[in-house]
């Protein structure tokens, strides 16, 4: 099988699942054809199952994290962050995954801002 007829197989395989997928979606199994599940799930820092499943539209977590990461890492979408400015969209999801740690000035700040009000935190305010 070409390495075009492979690409055409999981957009199909996103389209028959979706009926008709999200811009994400379609990226994500684009990308996933070109290089393939595995490297594509590192760049979104996901499981290659996970990306799989969000294809075939059966993954049982999170959908807005997953597209979030795929958003930053693929479709290179940017967020204004209060401190460190312009950052891709997975990046910011990474600074709120962190716990707090006090390792250098940034993380401090990254923790308190991204628990305080930020328009782009998923997180429940802290301070």
């Amino acid at each position: 099988m070409t390495a075009a007829a492979k690409r055409t197989d999981l957009v199909q395989r996103a389209a028959s699942s979706w009926g008709e997928p999200p811009d994400w979606v379609l990226e994500l199994a684009e990308q996933a054809m070109a290089t393939s599940q595995g490297r594509v799930a590192k760049r979104i820092g996901y499981s290659g199952s996970v990306v799989s499943q969000v294809i075939s539209n059966s993954y049982a977590g999170d959908l807005e994290r997953v597209e979030t990461a795929v958003r930053g890492a693929l479709m290179h979408e940017v967020v204004g962050c209060p401190v460190l400015g312009v950052m891709a969209r997975n990046r910011c999801l990474d600074w709120q995954a962190k716990p707090f740690s006090n390792a250098n000035s940034l993380n401090p700040k990254m923790h308190r801002a991204c628990r305080s009000g930020c328009a782009h935190s998923r997180l429940a305010k802290e301070f």
